[in-house]
């Protein structure tokens, strides 16, 4: 049975807490797994959340500042270890190609596996596949950061009652499918369009263009809130965002979950805040604040 779901490794910003990890969030997507921003510690909480090294297919990383990056050495230490089968491809900004190379070769250790470098150069398509299209757009944040956006080709949803009228049943059902039209009855008139899923992932970053073009129409969009309200000018300083802002995004680009995290550690403890500040800020879909080695489900279709 497909799944999918985020599995949070760690939620922690600059400093990580008694309580939260450095970042660290995997996407399995049906049978692939994407590792997003493996902070320092990642390896050791992918094993307390039954996460193995041969679940990943790609590692993406946002920007080189050490909690989003810092795992890397053992994560891909882990990945020849275990000898994983399959080509496992990293996305990072070209601009950080020297901080990647140094953290993949930290030490000495037998290169077993594949592992295919894709710098991102700019915004735009990074790959497509049967199951999806990833993309990535610029962020704004002190050193050059990328989000990142999966999309999933829309399909079609049958209609039982347009079947029956045009008697379609049973096998033919699938050769419709397969050949667009059956005994002159076109796919169109026995279906309707079924939106495929999307899913962002945007950290460190102020508002821009492109925190609300990753974030449109995301069925589940994970998003940093280093900050609450009150500190909003910090966030300006360092380049983050507050719980409100975040939330006002995700109201705007009508996402159906927001998870909010990647959080100071000033606040720690203060999540009941976080959710009452992204709430007065008119997000009224589903929330979560996220937390350490929790798994949360991306929504079922419309």
């Amino acid at each position: 049975m497909s799944v999918r779901e985020l599995v949070v490794l760690g939620t922690a910003s600059q400093v990580p807490t008694r309580h939260r990890n450095h970042n660290g969030y995997l996407l399995r997507w049906d049978g692939e797994g994407i590792l997003f921003d493996p902070g320092e510690g990642t390896q050791r909480q992918m094993l307390r959340a039954g996460v193995a090294a041969h679940d990943l297919n790609r590692i993406c990383v946002t920007h080189f500042h050490g909690d989003h990056c810092l795992g890397l050495a053992g994560v891909i230490q882990r990945i020849n270890l275990d000898r994983v089968p399959h080509e496992v491809t990293a996305h990072y900004p070209r601009s950080g190609r020297h901080f990647f190379e140094r953290l993949r070769y930290a030490t000495a250790y037998r290169e077993t596996v594949r592992l295919t470098e894709a710098p991102v150069d700019a915004a735009g398509v990074l790959v497509k596949t049967p199951a999806y299209t990833l993309e990535a757009r610029r962020l704004s944040h002190p050193v050059e950061s990328y989000g990142y956006r999966l999309v999933e080709p829309d399909g079609r949803r049958m209609l039982p009652d347009r079947l029956a009228a045009h008697g379609i049943e049973g096998p033919d059902v699938g050769r419709l499918l397969r050949e667009g039209s059956l005994n002159g009855v076109p796919l169109e008139a026995v279906s309707e369009v079924r939106r495929g899923q999307r899913f962002a992932f945007v950290m460190d970053t102020r508002l821009c263009e492109g925190v609300h073009a990753l974030a449109e129409g995301c069925d589940l969009l994970v998003i940093e809130s280093t900050f609450l309200d009150e500190d909003r000018q910090l966030a300006v300083e360092y380049g983050h965002l507050t719980a409100g802002q975040a939330a006002r995004a995700a109201r705007d680009a009508g996402v159906r979950h927001l998870v909010l995290t990647h959080f100071s550690q000033r606040y720690d403890g203060a999540g009941e805040e976080f959710e009452r500040q992204a709430r007065a800020a008119g997000f009224d879909g589903e929330l979560t604040v996220a937390r350490d080695l929790q798994r949360i489900p991306v929504p079922k279709r419309r």
